[in-house]
């Protein structure tokens, strides 16, 4: 004991750490705040530990290529000392930090820790909400098993519809137009460096305000918020009041973490980690593709959605709510902190958890939007065969082999995954058929590496036969003005 402390005060003599640190742990916070209502932020930082430590231990053996990352998760889960076990741990780690971080928030709202003077600390927190989703799909991105690529598609197709910068964005996250060898170096980088890097600097932010201003005090009914008297009010509160948070009020986020990391590893060990399902093919077509828990209200919010509100809501909808997000501690930043006090504020809590449990258990079971329910061996209608090239014919051959009837009806059969193709033809260019093939869009995912060039020039020919009869298929006026005459 003796060598240890002359050890300790060596380094406290060059580091000056002692005296913060000591002043960090003992800082005063109000004695009813010390319950087990404020456990949760104590809890998302352990889960964010736990995190990185699977994380660099997962990296160490991921291979982040598109031809090797499937092989190197089954081999982590079947040849690998624990490696299931460590993957299980990351995996369940990330859903307990998403839905650990979504209670935190409630919790600040219900007890209106986001009023004045801890405005940015809710702003932060809200940083900090929209990071972490971004860490839980990043991550379900690397294992780039079938439900991550087609949901990696439906990402892609929700960006690309954000006004002038969509396109941009698509190729940065993708490297290029389709989902290809870049793509998955890319999502690595931005799971284990950019988005890490953002928690890690949010965090910081987070705690130090924390420190700064205070643990928010129970919300007494009553006890009204004002700018001028508030600070005083809680400098008289901690003083009278007031207990070091270590060791007086650290026991209960110490126990409530070991619970929570407990329920993680028997999760793991139980349920064992998150896939990869089957390889990723986008020429399968018959999957039921269904993103992580998450994000399991949005997918089925957007599969009872009618294709045409998809758009609006997708761009409108996360705007508005981020708005209210930001704006809510400037416009509410006064007045009763109190839950018992603010009916509206329970209410508003009472129908939005309805509203994402409803959707999460519908996620579960609700069908890929709009529907799809065809089956591959269904035959082309026999009249649009009818007075067709060789080339348009291998093309109609290409259209069942690569399952697209899956997907797109002909004659009233076939999927309606997306939308019919009766007359494509008036409705696209031959260009745009075939960027529209080799790229994907909207819920299409990329055929660029699954077709030929001969396919592909096979299968846009006989789409390019799909238009009514006396109706000429869709041309590109520029190309038509500038082409010399006969």
């Amino acid at each position: 004991m003796h060598l240890m402390r002359r050890m300790g005060a060596w380094f406290d003599a060059r580091l000056q750490i002692k005296a913060p640190l000591l002043s960090t742990m003992g800082h005063p916070v109000p004695r009813r705040t010390a319950s087990w209502a404020y456990v949760f932020g104590s809890a998302a930082m352990t889960i964010f530990g736990l995190q990185v430590v699977t994380g660099i231990l997962l990296a160490l053996l991921y291979v982040p290529s598109a031809g090797e990352a499937w092989n190197g998760l089954q081999n982590i889960n079947h040849h690998v000392a624990a490696g299931w076990f460590i993957r299980g741990l990351h995996g369940w780690g990330s859903n307990f930090m998403v839905a650990i971080v979504v209670i935190h928030m409630v919790q600040v709202f219900l007890f209106g820790a986001y009023k004045f003077p801890r405005e940015l600390t809710w702003i932060v927190g809200v940083f900090l909400l929209l990071v972490t989703l971004g860490m839980a799909f990043t991550g379900q991105i690397l294992r780039f098993d079938q439900d991550a690529y087609w949901g990696l598609g439906i990402g892609a197709s929700i960006s690309s519809r954000i006004p002038l910068l969509g396109p941009a964005i698509v190729k940065l996250l993708l490297g290029g137009p389709i989902i290809a060898a870049a793509t998955l170096s890319r999502f690595f980088a931005l799971h284990v460096f950019v988005v890490p890097a953002l928690l890690i600097g949010f965090v910081a932010i987070h705690v130090l305000l924390v420190l700064k201003l205070g643990i928010n005090d129970w919300p007494m009914p009553g006890r009204i918020v004002r700018r001028s008297t508030y600070l005083d009010e809680y400098k008289e509160l901690t003083h009278r009041d007031g207990i070091p948070f270590v060791p007086a009020a650290v026991g209960k986020d110490v126990v409530f973490s070991a619970a929570i990391l407990l329920a993680v590893a028997s999760c793991a060990f139980l349920l064992g980690p998150f896939g990869p399902t089957g390889q990723p093919d986008p020429t399968i077509i018959q999957t039921a593709p269904r993103p992580d828990p998450p994000f399991l209200w949005l997918y089925a919010l957007l599969s009872f959605l009618p294709p045409a509100a998809e758009t609006p809501f997708l761009l409108i909808g996360p705007a508005i709510g981020l708005a209210i997000l930001f704006a809510l501690p400037f416009v509410s930043g006064e007045g009763e902190k109190s839950w018992r006090k603010r009916p509206i504020a329970v209410l508003t809590v009472v129908l939005l958890a309805g509203t994402f449990a409803s959707l999460t258990q519908l996620g579960l079971h609700t069908p890929w939007s709009p529907r799809m329910d065809a089956w591959s061996g269904e035959p082309i209608p026999t009249a649009l065969l009818a007075d067709v090239t060789p080339l348009e014919r291998q093309g109609a051959v290409i259209f069942k082999l690569k399952q697209c009837h899956n997907c797109h009806s002909l004659g009233e059969t076939g999927g309606q995954r997306g939308p019919a193709l009766d007359e494509v033809a008036v409705r696209l260019t031959h260009d745009q058929l075939i960027r529209q093939v080799i790229q994907g869009g909207g819920n299409m995912p990329a055929y660029g590496k699954n077709l030929s060039s001969s396919e592909t020039a096979a299968l846009v020919s006989f789409m390019e036969t799909l238009h009514p009869a006396g109706q000429m298929p869709a041309r590109d006026a520029s190309r038509a003005a500038v082409e010399p005459g006969p």
